[in-house]
């Protein structure tokens, strides 16, 4: 990363005709630099100095969410998140699991959610999210070795 900008960052903008602005560049690279959703004050400070106002940060994420980039996941007391969106669909965002021992979230971008069915008549489903909740795999093995 040169500047605090990820490459990719710039193919993202270019790929959805966007202007190239800084607060679009580098809230990009935050998202694509995170292993996990981020919430908006996570991005602020993963910034650091180069981190634009609350307000550009909201607006940003929404514009990006309009062009597909960025999507939004509630996690844990449905606090908003963000991540991009590359390994989602537009009806579908991927699983997220987060552990209630260490409180990370995982995304699983290979797992399908199966189609609702028996949707009461007039109700039209335009996207699809699940959050699961449990112990993950690192948490689950460190309880079983008593560490």
């Amino acid at each position: 990363m040169n500047n605090g900008m990820h490459p990719k960052a710039l193919a993202l903008i270019n790929s959805c005709g966007l202007r190239r602005t800084r607060p679009r560049l580098t809230i990009l690279s935050a998202l694509l630099m995170a292993d996990s959703p981020q919430t908006q004050d996570q991005i602020a400070e993963q910034l650091g100095v180069a981190a634009p106002d609350k307000t550009t940060i909201y607006r940003t994420l929404m514009t990006l969410i309009r062009h597909n980039l960025v999507h939004q996941a509630y996690l844990k007391n449905r606090t908003r998140h963000f991540e991009l969106a590359h390994h989602c669909r537009a009806d579908q965002c991927h699983p997220h699991f987060t552990c209630t021992e260490c409180g990370q979230t995982h995304c699983f971008h290979d797992v399908e959610i199966p189609p609702v069915r028996n949707i009461p008549a007039g109700f039209l489903v335009r996207h699809r999210q699940l959050r699961l909740e449990g112990i993950c795999a690192a948490c689950r093995k460190k309880s079983e070795t008593g560490n």
